[in-house]
């Protein structure tokens, strides 16, 4: 794969959502978030989704101006609308206005609703933890995941995500869908004609499948059997059912739902460590923790104890020096919105 410099594709991405009316400092949030994820070797979440959030826009299915408005609000809380505008920008919206409740109440809570589909939660997590705060996030997704014992898609891959600071030089950072695997991942598989492990997911008839398609038109299997479905029932409920977005299978399917909005929920619990804990103190123990784990003793054939957040940051370190790895039909879909747009397409 071609690799490109990173601020350069944030730049051809920020200008290409600017094109659809995304005002410039959205289309920089917008641009910045599918960066990240591509930057941290999340390409599922990255500029591979942009293609689809202007389509969507031009659709009039995401409104490319939206502001958020509060339904209701506490001296800690927030209910707020985001009224079908670009989830990435609701969400970091919603976590400016959260920061100076929680560094007065030490700890303060959001719902969103009528969102959409928002990439990688420890995006937003990540946002937090560098400003020595911790972000406890879940968001709902569209349908993708049966309950367990079923056969059709009710929930979405319901992730939850934190990030805690370190002074290790990245950020431990939990991201997990409550799925055994990201549907994202069955997405990128079916575009490279690939196909999938044994046990991810189910097609139509309930019957186990290793072909992606069938995955897609089916569902994914939850992680670790009924204890992934009852997380996945808790993020539904913080994140749809308390927000007030749409709950499970309601939920527009970002690809194939061409003719409505999503109406996506998040749950947002921002918490400031300096309420609970000296920060340098939080620190120094987290770093103790880090140690100790990684000094465990290992088992046969492993090198090296990784903690949730290293892997990626040596990738985003890796990525940041020699460029971002662009697979073809990705490439492919950022030139064509260029030409389709009337913007110069220079990678150089």
């Amino acid at each position: 794969m071609q690799r490109f410099p990173p601020e350069t594709l944030k730049s051809l991405a920020t200008r290409i959502a600017t094109a659809v009316s995304v005002p410039p400092a959205d289309a920089e949030i917008l641009a910045d978030s599918l960066v990240c994820a591509d930057l941290s070797g999340a390409s599922t979440h990255g500029l591979s989704r942009l293609a689809i959030y202007i389509k969507r826009i031009q659709k009039n299915l995401i409104n490319a101006a939206a502001t958020l408005t509060i339904d209701r609000e506490r001296p800690a809380t927030l209910s707020v609308n985001a009224n079908n505008g670009l989830g990435q920008v609701a969400a970091i919206r919603t976590l400016d206005l959260l920061i100076p409740k929680a560094k007065t109440s030490g700890v303060a809570t959001a719902t969103i609703r009528n969102s959409q589909h928002f990439g990688a939660l420890s995006y937003y997590c990540n946002k937090a933890a560098d400003r020595d705060m911790i972000l406890i996030a879940t968001t709902n997704c569209e349908p993708a995941m049966s309950p367990e014992g079923g056969r059709e898609a009710f929930f979405g891959t319901n992730p939850i995500a934190a990030s805690f600071p370190t002074n290790k030089g990245f950020h431990l950072k939990i991201d997990l869908a409550t799925s055994i695997t990201a549907r994202g991942n069955i997405i990128a598989a079916q575009k490279k004609g690939q196909s999938i492990p044994n046990g991810w997911a189910l097609d139509p008839d309930g019957n186990p499948t290793t072909n992606a398609s069938q995955a897609l038109a089916g569902t994914v299997l939850t992680m670790a059997g009924h204890k992934g479905y009852a997380l996945a029932v808790m993020v539904e409920a913080l994140s749809s059912v308390l927000s007030g977005a749409a709950i499970g299978s309601s939920i527009g399917s970002m690809y194939k739902n061409l003719d409505r909005p999503q109406n996506v929920g998040h749950f947002f619990t921002l918490l400031d460590i300096d309420a609970f804990i000296d920060v340098p103190e939080f620190k120094r123990r987290t770093d103790e923790m880090i140690d100790r784990i990684k000094s465990s003793q290992k088992r046969p054939g492993t090198d090296e104890i990784l903690l949730p957040g290293e892997r990626s940051s040596r990738t985003t370190r890796q990525n940041s020096d020699l460029g971002i790895p662009l697979d073809p039909a990705t490439l492919k879909e950022l030139r064509q919105l260029a030409h389709d747009l009337g913007i110069p397409f220079n990678l150089n």
